[in-house]
């Protein structure tokens, strides 16, 4: 799922936002790293094992340039 395929609002996956499927170029250790930093979106516990993204912080995280 890259950028263009997101929905417009809603949640998405960590498995939808990291590539080679989603659009940040980064590995999922690296990805917690930023959370914890708060260089990367912050999560939304949706319940004991779901967790997800914001669609309008991952577009804005893209629309930044990650790096």
């Amino acid at each position: 799922m890259n950028r263009k395929e997101f929905p417009d609002a809603g949640f998405v996956r960590l498995s939808s936002i990291l590539s080679p499927p989603g659009p940040i170029p980064v590995s999922r250790s690296t990805w917690w790293a930023g959370v914890k930093t708060r260089k990367f979106p912050q999560p939304v516990k949706l319940g004991p094992r779901t967790t997800v993204w914001r669609v309008e912080d991952i577009r804005a995280l893209i629309e930044k340039g990650v790096q």
